[in-house]
């Protein structure tokens, strides 16, 4: 029996966890153990406890509780609690996920004790160094074992890299694995579309027509800690809101919500709360978020995984930021970066609103987890071996 613990700390890797669990319960629960440890980078229960209820997905085994602090502090005591629990108990592979700090401590914990690791979206670059998003994502590849990217982008990342002819060597002589898996995030959208269906009712209860309105999110620190990128982003949402009479909705992310209501955004604020155009609603759970992607005409966002999920519903996508991972969509025309840029967010509005735009399967086709874990047992077989 191989047994795998499954590092998760933030929304997104809890929404990929459970179409991993998924996989592993349903095609390998007699050759797999899987324990799931959840580092506690999301501390608002509204943005991690209610995936756990809502998608079905096994409760954590561990949880360190680790909450906020400056990346150096909240990595170290997470690379410390992770060497702990595999220490404990004996793990044959660390799986991560994407480019958090919890991926970093953990791909350092496992690295350091031999314990090989399994980066699940291995590949990705924005080839912004400024991004502590790149910095993981890079020391995790390195460290990794395994590594399963999700485009051929990805993969091409990683071969400009220098990957596939890599000298590199882990314990015992093992050697780098690298496969193109497809998007485990494609395997969760088609998973739960029909679910938000039955689940939720968001959209009928906002009083929202389909196909008639825009989904906005802004939630990634160089935005909210910036105070003239954050007031480009939304001077351009009300501009788009008085003069298309377009309604907008926000599920507006916590630390964004704090920093606009501080005294240095009260006149944005003001203007942004007496427009009837825009609406603010809480943070919404993944099958809510589904509902609202599906129903939406167009989707601004600032978030990688938004980006995909407008794509696998064909909607549009205003990307608020200077680049994107995600480099596929832009190069099917359902995509334009805008960065924070009042005056590119409203043309890039009325470019993409009514473009005739083919939505190519460059994602997969929805079956990576299982893809994923048949490959990695057999890896992790031959390396028990």
């Amino acid at each position: 029996m191989i047994k795998i613990l499954t590092v998760i700390g933030a929304r997104p890797q809890i929404i990929k966890a459970a179409a991993l669990s998924r996989a592993v319960n349903t095609h390998f629960s007699d050759r797999i153990e899987e324990k799931i440890l959840h580092t506690g980078q999301h501390y608002d229960s509204n943005m991690s406890d209610v995936f756990f209820q809502e998608m079905n997905i096994p409760q954590p085994h561990f949880n360190l509780n680790i909450g906020s602090g400056t990346h150096g502090e909240q990595t170290a005591r997470m690379i410390k609690s992770i060497e702990q629990v595999l220490l404990e108990e004996a793990f044959d592979a660390a799986v991560l996920f994407g480019d958090t700090n919890s991926t970093l401590a953990g791909a350092v914990a496992a690295s350091k004790i031999h314990v090989p690791v399994v980066h699940i979206e291995a590949g990705l670059r924005s080839f912004n160094m400024a991004m502590p998003e790149e910095v993981n994502r890079i020391v995790c590849d390195q460290l990794s074992t395994m590594l399963f990217a999700p485009t051929k982008t990805a993969m091409q990342n990683l071969e400009n890299e220098g990957f596939f002819t890599s000298q590199a060597t882990f314990a015992d002589g093992n050697k780098r694995h690298i496969f193109n898996s497809g998007d485990i995030m494609y395997d969760n959208t088609l998973y739960y579309a029909s679910m938000s269906d039955k689940k939720t009712a968001i959209v009928s209860q906002l009083g929202l027509n389909s196909g008639e309105y825009i989904l906005a999110t802004v939630h990634r620190d160089n935005n909210t800690d910036n105070p003239k990128r954050l007031t480009a982003i939304f001077e351009a949402l009300l501009a788009i809101a008085e003069q298309k009479m377009v309604e907008i909705v926000i599920p507006v992310h916590p630390r964004t919500y704090k920093v606009l209501k501080t005294n240095e955004f009260n006149n944005l604020l003001d203007k942004i709360e007496k427009n009837r155009h825009i609406r603010f609603i809480p943070p919404a759970s993944f099958l809510e978020m589904i509902a609202l992607e599906k129903n939406a005409r167009i989707v601004m966002t600032d978030s990688g995984g938004v980006q995909k999920e407008a794509y696998f519903f064909g909607k549009p996508c205003v990307i608020l930021r200077s680049e994107t991972e995600w480099v596929e969509i832009t190069e099917q025309h359902a995509g334009i970066v805008t960065d924070a840029n009042t005056c590119r967010i409203v043309e890039a509005y009325d470019l993409l609103v009514d473009r005739n735009i083919k939505f190519l399967p460059v994602f997969g086709d929805g079956s990576a987890a299982e893809f994923i874990v048949k490959n990695m047992l057999e890896v992790l077989q031959d390396i028990s071996h």
